[in-house]
């Protein structure tokens, strides 16, 4: 069954909340469907695949709470699975006061690149894991060569990132680590989206940001403020073309997941593999 807004909202009436699933605002739809109840903000997952991803969220949102570190709270301290989809519950943070800059997420980056190893598990950031996956959703929407194409970037890069000599000390990181997923309110920045937390290279973190310059038009200013407030520039670590290569790798897969029925995706899927083939990094990506 695809995973649509409406069947998110089915959900969110499953779940005990049918006064709110006509009218609830939905604040996003990708991998979650997100939205606004009242005092807080409900994640519906896509599918039963992600249950254990939500758990891990959640628990990791407490232990930031323990180590002091401003991000998103959890409403609800497990994950259920309603309808063969996860579902987390989360206190609704305040209206921002103005957007969040890359040095606001630079900030709460050197935090949490400064706590130790928590005392559960976190995964490596198995940035291609989900590669196979996306382009299964994808089906017959992108052209198989393309898919086989992202495949064989896939295996490639996963050899050589695992290969990597990292500058910076491993432990955790974000995972996903842009502007967007900060929330700048009354009191400060706010760390979100923490579903893709882990234990892994710091400059996971650091190369997204790198990637948002050369992709995605981050103004280079802004870039150099991010790494001035971080105190080093991922782009000096003979490794960032690796772990460059392997996101945007994951990016392309990302997309295809959203091209059946949905021209806009599809023509930035084929945008990106062209500029991936052709070795082009100029080429600007759009997000989606």
């Amino acid at each position: 069954m695809a995973f649509t807004q409406e069947r998110a909202r089915a959900v969110l009436a499953a779940a005990g909340r049918p006064d709110a699933a006509a009218d609830a605002e939905l604040l996003a739809l990708g991998e979650n469907a997100v939205f606004a109840v009242d005092d807080l903000v409900i994640k519906v997952g896509r599918d039963s695949g992600l249950l254990e991803r939500a758990e891990r969220e959640v628990h990791t949102a407490g232990w930031l709470a323990r180590q002091d570190v401003p991000a998103v709270r959890a409403a609800r301290p497990r994950a259920e699975l309603v309808d063969g989809h996860p579902v987390t519950y989360w206190h609704r943070l305040p209206a921002a006061v103005r957007p969040a800059t890359a040095a606001d997420l630079a900030a709460l980056l050197r935090l949490v690149h400064a706590l130790p190893r928590p005392d559960f598990s976190l995964p490596k950031r198995e940035l291609l894991s989900g590669v196979e996956r996306w382009l299964r959703l994808a089906g017959d929407a992108v052209d198989p060569a393309d898919a086989a194409f992202l495949r064989h970037r896939r295996d490639a890069f996963a050899a050589e990132a695992a290969a990597l000599r990292p500058h910076l000390a491993p432990g955790p990181i974000h995972g996903d680590a842009l502007p967007r997923n900060v929330l700048v309110g009354p009191d400060g920045p706010v760390l979100m989206d923490l579903e893709t937390f882990s234990g892994d290279l710091r400059e996971h973190d650091l190369v997204v940001m790198a990637l948002s310059r050369d992709r995605y038009g981050l103004d280079p200013a802004e870039y150099d403020a991010f790494a001035a407030v971080y105190g080093w520039d991922v782009r000096e670590w003979d490794g960032c073309a690796v772990l460059r290569g392997a996101r945007e790798t994951a990016s392309c897969a990302w997309v295809a997941q959203h091209a059946p029925g949905n021209p806009a995706a599809l023509a930035e899927f084929r945008r990106r593999v062209a500029s991936l083939r052709e070795g082009d990094e100029t080429v600007r990506w759009y997000p989606f």
